[in-house]
């Protein structure tokens, strides 16, 4: 009567009671066990890089050849007994097929990760272009704004060109060895009647 009362008793019911124990919300939950194993993506795209890249070498192409080649002249010229392989071939058949069936998606996820890297910089680039613009425009913009402003400045052939009409006007003007300036001049009225 004891232990089973406790329990019915601690026990919850109505729409609350769940039988599963309640997880705590600020733990985090413990890793679960998955049947595929993982890896890293990146990690695995750089190894497809570095052999899709291999494959594309001459260096490749040299040592397949040399592999196929021996593997020929083994399984022609070698004793009955060794021969791994007979004439029709069929395992180095199975074999260029099963390297061919690895290469393809290889260099299709290398191909892939570099059309990544492609768009990425072509974006950045193209940012970069469109910043680059518009400091053009906004430098075309200052060099006007200059050069209107320089439009009502004394340049330096504007006032060489007034320093010498005045002396030229000084010039004109010397009465007996004494120099008039403008402001000195008599009237026109007066110059003309003597």
């Amino acid at each position: 009567m004891g232990p089973d009362r406790e329990t019915r008793e601690r026990a919850a019911t109505g729409a609350t009671a769940t039988t599963r124990p309640r997880t705590r919300l600020d733990q985090p939950l413990p890793p679960r066990r998955r049947l595929v194993p993982e890896w890293d993506p990146e990690a695995f795209g750089r190894l497809s890089e570095r052999i899709a890249r291999f494959l594309g070498t001459g260096r490749f192409i040299v040592w397949m050849t040399v592999v196929i080649i021996v593997w020929l002249m083994w399984n022609i010229a070698a004793p009955r007994h060794l021969r791994f392989d007979p004439y029709p071939f069929i395992f180095l058949t199975l074999m260029l097929s099963l390297q061919a069936s690895y290469a393809a998606p290889l260099i299709l996820l290398a191909q892939n990760r570099q059309d990544d890297r492609d768009r990425v910089n072509l974006e950045q680039d193209r940012k970069q272009n469109e910043r680059s613009i518009a400091d053009t425009e906004y430098l075309t913009r200052e060099i006007a704004a200059l050069r209107m402003g320089l439009g009502e400045v004394a340049t330096r052939d504007w006032i060489r060109s007034e320093f010498q009409d005045l002396i030229r006007e000084l010039e004109e003007h010397r009465s007996d060895g004494r120099v008039v300036f403008p402001a000195e001049r008599p009237p026109r009225s007066d110059v003309d009647d003597r």
